[in-house]
């Protein structure tokens, strides 16, 4: 096991990081931008390490300095969390060079996920199945016209080094497709410095299921069951729930048997997420996530296994603990993500939290790292904290969320809180009635204009 770990983040992952490495006992080495002095990770570090000013290209996206910071210290590996440098494999290559273990899978198979055309054929070898469309990147306007007469129209442009929503454009029909094209190369050169596009069948009204799943790279590889993310904005996650409302135990136990057998024949290390588009009892990859996700305190919910602890003895080079037979899906659980910004528009609303009060009691987590006093700055995710709520139902988890959303109590700045307080209370959400376009056509709606 390992002596020390450097957590190369921020925030309340950085945090939820170093609470696992302590149960571990293991020392933490903070490290923290000019703006993060008084960060909640950095106070109960062992160690804290300030490697440069606010710009994240100066600080937690800074190679060298992370680097630095790991031989000063003496640290022996690296925890990414998510987000910065967690799928970046460049990063991985040099901390190797280095004889720095990263906590998660191997540079290739970063690489290999991190393009989404190579992604998608290595789901078609895996066995993985995957939405219709072309085979690679398309470079000209007569073969993308081609081929989404073959697909069949709505299609979708998608960037092929992408990701958040950037360099997507859905074209409904051969007239559109030339525009969503020549928009989609744009936005992808713009966001990734890669212009590549390739194309897929639009679904209509689809879910975004994603799969848990754990390998060790030493043949054994377990998936912890789905979770939910369909309430989106803008391709951004904003409530996820576990198990789908969607899926029943034969459907769950299908898919999750295939992507365990995937990951073991890649030879996958480390958490990671495969996710796909639901629609009609049918189930589309759409991309896969090497790394730990902001959500994944769903999964420790409703299966009492620690993630973060499993990547960090995993990366230390223990086989995998925990058996499928061991992995038992109890309850429900739902996360929802409390950024500080308006609750109608969306807009940033950095400041000083002046009055802090996370809900409690049973079946209820806040993973935050914000107090009273903390002055958010503007320079990151706006995310304030997560709230967490498990229920033996669906139906108790619904109403032990209205009670923890209506206790919590954040001042000082706008947060989304309001946007919770009625989502929990809709009929649609309450029967699980939703797809991922959901959210947004509620809001183009007016469903929070009393908020604005």
């Amino acid at each position: 096991m390992f002596d020390k770990i450097l957590i190369a983040n921020r925030g309340e992952i950085a945090l939820r990081v170093l609470r696992a490495c302590k149960e571990l006992g293991i020392k933490t080495v903070a490290v923290h931008s000019t703006a993060d002095a008084d960060a909640m990770h950095v106070k109960l570090a062992d160690e804290s390490v300030c490697i440069g000013p606010p710009p994240a290209r100066e600080s937690y996206l800074n190679i060298p300095a992370l680097i630095a910071a790991c031989e000063i210290t003496g640290a022996e590996a690296v925890h990414p969390g998510y987000g910065f440098l967690s799928e970046n494999a460049r990063f991985a290559d040099i901390l190797d060079q280095h004889n720095i273990a990263f906590i998660g899978p191997k540079a290739e198979h970063i690489r290999m996920m991190g393009d989404k055309i190579e992604a998608k054929r290595t789901a078609k070898r895996l066995g993985i199945p995957c939405v219709p469309g072309s085979d690679g990147g398309v470079t000209n306007d007569v073969d993308a016209a081609r081929i989404a007469e073959e697909i069949g129209y709505p299609v979708l442009v998608k960037a092929a080094a992408g990701g958040g929503g950037r360099g997507m454009k859905v074209a409904m029909t051969a007239e559109d497709l030339s525009d969503a094209l020549a928009t989609a190369r744009a936005e992808a050169l713009a966001a990734f410095g890669d212009d590549a596009v390739y194309l897929e069948k639009y679904l209509q009204k689809p879910r975004h299921i994603e799969l848990q799943v754990l390998g060790d790279g030493q043949g054994h590889a377990i998936h912890l069951g789905e979770r939910d993310c369909s309430l989106q904005r803008r391709h951004q996650k904003v409530w996820e729930e576990g198990p789908s409302p969607a899926l029943n135990a034969a459907q769950r136990s299908k898919i999750g048997d295939i992507v365990a057998k995937a990951m073991v024949e890649l030879g996958y290390v480390g958490a990671g997420t495969i996710e796909f588009l639901y629609e009609n009892g049918e189930f589309y990859f759409i991309e896969m996530n090497t790394r730990i996700q902001v959500e994944h305190p769903v999964t420790e919910m409703i299966t009492g296994i620690d993630l973060v602890n499993e990547q960090i003895k995993i990366a230390a080079g223990s086989p995998l603990s925990i058996k499928q037979s061991d992995v038992q899906i109890e309850g429900h659980a739902i996360e929802c993500r409390i950024n500080a910004e308006n609750a109608a528009t969306f807009r940033p609303s950095p400041g000083t939290i002046s009055y802090f009060h996370p809900p409690g009691g049973l079946g209820v987590r806040v993973d935050s790292a914000v107090y009273q006093g903390y002055k958010i700055p503007p320079y990151y995710d706006s995310l304030i904290g997560k709230l967490i709520v498990h229920g033996r139902t669906r139906t108790e988890c619904l109403m032990r969320l209205r009670r923890a959303i209506d206790e919590f109590v954040v001042d000082g700045v706008e947060t989304t809180l309001p946007l919770f307080r009625t989502l929990v209370r809709n009929a649609d959400i309450q029967n699980g009635l939703y797809d991922i376009h959901w959210l947004e056509k509620f809001l183009e709606a007016g469903g929070m204009s009393d908020s604005a």
